[in-house]
């Protein structure tokens, strides 16, 4: 904001100075071509009634036979252009009308003719204008008079002007900026760091009232939140313990089930019931995960699940990586990992996995040769209890929470889960993370 209005009073001021510069320059032309109009016409009508002009002196009116004006010397057109058409205005005739800017030093001989103080004002313009004017007779008429060479002091004046509004404007602009900004900046860093439980000092409310306002309800708001999320881990962990209870109670009473195959398939449902209130329980959790970051080697975690799989007669293809240091939560990075081979495997009974390293990230892949997705629909996947087979078929998978549970853990961890149909059938399903 400072930086803006900076720059919008200089852009003010580089306007007014162009506005001054072109009024001084109008007022200079104004102030040469009048005086010279009036003594040209004066010993214009002085010659024709055969009456003298006047002498040497620097203010009067000279007759000469030729221009004293040098061709190389400096000239200034706007003058020579507004006298022809002043003059012109007057029915005075003229030829040719010439200029020459010529400096003017102290020790010049002419100044002892003049008064102090017109010496004074003329060293101070720097240079005298000298102005010849040729009759239609032939003969010039001469005449010299102050003429500033520079603009340095209105560009002073300028400078002058625009450090006086950059202190009277800028300076309190930039304190209250400065007041308003750091409490500020210190709430949006405690937002950014805010962990729902974690035991954190509130913000010091500083600054204008607005903004302490704000960080007093940013307070509250924290306060709130957690308190919110602390009722919902109690209702989860009841929720959880109330459905167990009579879960563990039924896996105990179908043993007493004489006919052998309804008893297993009893108790792979009561299992099947346990594992979908485990993964509702943990998507619901994983805002406030228990598990604090750790480092660990992503190769050798990976390797470990892969393990747990082919233990239990899964085929699984692994290819092995080298040590790869990252942290994160590991419990919770086996999970998805888990989530996205069983995956796999219920759709195409068979997965292969890879850990690549690559400049800024690590990437484990999860390949099939299952029925793959339709393209329209690989994002839909990924929310919760959505089914591309709709059967429910505990066959081919549960109730849709196994992906969405997967990705809300990766990206958790600062990564991203990304789907990709397979060239031949299949899919790819990549866990993308940052190092």
């Amino acid at each position: 904001m400072a930086l803006l209005i900076a720059v919008a009073l200089f852009v003010a001021q580089a306007i007014n100075f162009s506005l001054l510069l072109s009024e001084r320059r109008q007022a200079r032309l104004d102030q040469a071509t009048g005086p010279v109009v009036t003594r040209i016409i004066d010993a214009d009508e002085r010659i024709h009634a055969g009456r003298a002009i006047g002498g040497g002196n620097w203010s009067r009116v000279q007759l000469a036979a030729a221009s004293p004006v040098m061709p190389a010397g400096q000239h200034v057109p706007e003058v020579e252009a507004a006298l022809r058409g002043a003059l012109s205005d007057a029915g005075v005739r003229v030829r040719r009308i010439q200029t020459q800017v010529i400096p003017i030093k102290r020790n010049d001989p002419r100044l002892r003719y003049v008064s102090k103080m017109r010496v004074e004002r003329l060293l101070r313009a720097g240079a005298e204008l000298m102005v010849a004017v040729e009759r239609t007779d032939g003969q010039w008429l001469i005449l010299n008079l102050p003429w500033s060479r520079n603009d340095a002091a209105i560009f002073w004046r300028l400078i002058a002007q625009t450090l006086i509004l950059y202190g009277v404007a800028l300076v309190p602009l930039l304190w209250a900026a400065r007041r308003i900004s750091r409490p500020l900046r210190s709430l949006a860093t405690a937002a950014r760091a805010f962990q729902p439980g974690a035991a954190v000092d509130p913000v010091a409310a500083r600054g204008p009232q607005d903004v302490r306002d704000v960080i007093v309800a940013f307070n509250a708001l924290r306060l709130r939140v957690t308190a919110m999320l602390d009722e919902k881990d109690r209702m989860l962990g009841a929720i959880g313990h109330d459905l167990r209870t009579p879960l563990a109670a039924l896996r105990v009473r179908i043993e007493s089930v004489e006919d052998e195959d309804d008893r297993v398939k009893m108790a792979d449902t009561i299992a099947e019931m346990n594992s979908t209130l485990d993964d509702i329980l943990s998507l619901a959790r994983l805002g406030r995960p228990s598990e604090p970051p750790t480092e660990v080697d992503l190769a050798a975690l990976v390797d470990a699940v892969v393990e747990d799989f082919r233990d239990l007669g899964s085929n699984i293809v692994f290819e092995e990586a080298a040590r790869l240091k990252m942290r994160l939560r590991p419990g919770l990075m086996r999970r998805a990992v888990r989530n996205l081979i069983e995956n796999a495997l219920k759709y195409a009974g068979a997965a292969e996995v890879t850990v690549t390293a690559e400049a800024r990230s690590v990437v484990i892949a999860v390949c099939d040769r299952g029925p793959g997705i339709p393209p329209d629909r690989l994002g839909d996947v990924f929310e919760a209890f959505t089914r591309i087979e709709t059967s429910r078929n505990k066959e081919t998978g549960g109730i849709g929470l196994g992906l969405a549970l997967a990705r809300t853990i990766v990206r958790d961890a600062g990564g991203d889960i990304t789907l990709e149909n397979r060239d031949g059938g299949g899919l790819v399903a990549r866990i993308v993370l940052v190092r």
